[in-house]
């Protein structure tokens, strides 16, 4: 089924629509030292879902206002990426599929994949949002759909489809089941988005149409999606952009979509997994990005969460503390962490990846959740709380 995506401008869509720019002199006021960095992360500070399953991006099952949405005695559920563990983890991104998680108080359990088996038309699953109806039993997950089913070499082209299911309760947890409306609900507007095929399958040259959030504005009453895109027409191969869509009624499956929001074009290749939450009246745009995807031309950042600020989700987006970085990992163990994820309540999730280790020393993969972080918001800074 294709989604019925309307070019039209929607009616947040201001006349004069420009991107907020992320800027190299942004990027250079990132002085080490006087950042907020991430507290190092231990041998004792995760343990694995699975011995046999590595997991990633996580996003939780939430209600309409994003946060965790409560079922059973008080647990929440979540979905993952996940892969079948490898020795090399680069290999999990051809292998990924959405995974079902539990969480209570005892700690995460392993709830088996999200989909029924051959329902998504990709070779893999990338990253997405679920929404649960008030209902308690509707589920609406939006998500990436890389690649093609049955395809014998990986491909990199990505699709933003949603679909619909129900929740059901078992004895040994939860499922998701009866799973319909299968709908590519945004589709690339070559005008302002280029095509994610059009990149290679090396890590950090991917290309992106992925990654899609889900955010009610309750100001408005409007529906909206952010994801992660790569400009068209740009004369850099370094042209992160972070796009939305909009629409009054997602059960319609009426999607406006809109221009590039931010664009980091000549300076990042990629701002993944781009999220809205709103506190103290205003709008707070975050993403992650790594070091190894900033132009080595420029000035280049550390692996870290970045984000903007607003009065309003379609412009006016200024780069949080006057540089973009909200915090970063250690330099001990630079890439420790990634894929940072705010909740309205301003718990950051995110997943252990390279821990303890320093770029020239052996990799070693923590595939589980990091430690759940506390952030501070203030108008435009933002910070580590306590």
């Amino acid at each position: 089924m294709v989604g019925q995506t309307s070019q039209k401008a929607g009616p947040a869509v201001r006349a004069a629509h420009d991107a907020a720019i992320w800027k190299p002199e942004h990027v250079r006021g990132i002085v080490s030292g006087s950042i907020n960095v991430a507290p190092l992360i231990g041998a004792d500070d995760f343990t694995r879902i699975s011995p046999d399953l590595d997991v990633w991006d996580a996003w939780p099952v939430q209600d309409r206002e994003g946060y965790p949405a409560i079922v059973g005695e008080g647990e929440t559920l979540w979905m993952a990426l996940g892969a079948p563990h490898r020795e090399d983890p680069d290999e999990r991104h051809g292998l990924a599929r959405i995974h079902l998680l539990g969480r209570d108080e005892r700690g995460w359990r392993h709830l088996g994949p999200v989909f029924t088996e051959g329902f998504t038309p990709g070779s893999r699953e990338w990253s997405g949002s679920a929404v649960l109806d008030a209902d308690g039993q509707t589920l609406t997950i939006y998500f990436t759909v890389t690649g093609v089913r049955g395809e014998d070499t990986l491909t990199f082209g990505q699709r933003l489809f949603s679909a619909r299911a129900t929740l059901r309760s078992q004895n040994a947890g939860y499922s998701f089941d009866d799973w319909r409306d299968l709908t590519e609900f945004v589709s690339r507007d070559p005008a302002w988005y280029m095509a994610s095929e059009a990149g290679t399958g090396s890590v950090g040259t991917i290309k992106a149409f992925r990654d899609p959030a889900y955010f009610y504005d309750a100001a408005s009453g409007e529906h909206w999606v952010f994801y992660a895109a790569s400009l068209a027409q740009s004369a850099s191969a370094f042209n992160g952009v972070v796009g939305a869509a909009v629409c009054a009624d997602p059960a319609k499956d009426e999607w406006t979509v809109l221009p590039p929001l931010v664009s980091a074009d000549g300076l990042n290749n990629e701002l993944e997994r781009p999220h809205v939450i709103r506190h103290g009246g205003l709008y707070y745009l975050f993403w992650s990005t790594q070091a190894h995807v900033f132009n080595p031309d420029g000035p280049v950042g550390p692996t870290g969460l970045y984000g903007m600020v607003s009065d309003r989700l379609d412009g006016g987006w200024q780069p949080l503390n006057g540089t973009g970085l909200v915090f970063a990992n250690p330099e001990q163990a630079p890439a420790q962490a990634y894929s940072w994820l705010v909740l309205p309540d301003l718990s950051v999730i995110s997943f252990v990846d390279n821990w303890g280790r320093r770029p020239d020393e052996p990799r070693q993969f923590g595939a589980s959740f990091a430690p759940t972080l506390q952030l501070r918001l203030d108008g435009a800074e933002a910070g580590l709380a306590g």
